[in-house]
């Protein structure tokens, strides 16, 4: 497969008139062929400034979401994951339901082998809430490992010195 094959479905990458949309939208998020579908391995994105609304009081949360994923056919594109995080400021919604959101759209986009997404939210009104979810393709290796990294994903808990 030559480069101009490999690019053709993305549409953001190197697009100088990027539009930034500000509803919800996993649409947004574009894909790209796997080029080692052979083998495991990690790709991790680490997103410090993610902001989403309370659905109750309208007012800003502020998290880092770290995703994490084992590649099978298809990959996520960075700047349409960037763009499609971005979509979240105006939502509402809480916390939990957020990263859950965010997993089941990566989910449906690349079908991964394993995913985990996890938001480390700022305290507010004292304090803080972490939402850990992941998923792991039923039937194979990645359902257990899923099952393993749940059960021991908080073993050593960091020592939080105010975010």
């Amino acid at each position: 497969m030559n480069k101009e094959e490999q690019m053709s479905d993305l549409t953001l990458l190197g697009n100088q008139g990027t539009k930034y949309e500000f509803d919800y939208n996993p649409d947004i998020l574009e894909t790209f062929k796997n080029k080692h579908p052979n083998r495991d391995y990690f790709v991790k994105f680490n997103c410090p400034e993610f902001t989403a609304l309370c659905p109750i009081t309208g007012q800003p949360d502020f998290a880092t979401v770290y995703i994490s994923y084992i590649p099978d056919v298809n990959m996520v594109e960075s700047k349409s994951l960037k763009l499609y995080l971005f979509t979240f400021r105006n939502h509402g919604a809480f916390h939990e339901d957020t990263m859950n959101i965010i997993m089941n759209d990566l989910i449906e986009k690349m079908d991964p082998r394993y995913i985990e997404v996890w938001g480390k939210f700022t305290p507010r009104g004292g304090i803080s809430i972490d939402p850990y979810c992941n998923y792991g393709k039923p039937g194979t290796k990645y359902e257990k490992m899923a099952e393993h990294r749940m059960m021991n994903h908080d073993m050593y808990p960091e020592k939080v010195d105010n975010r």
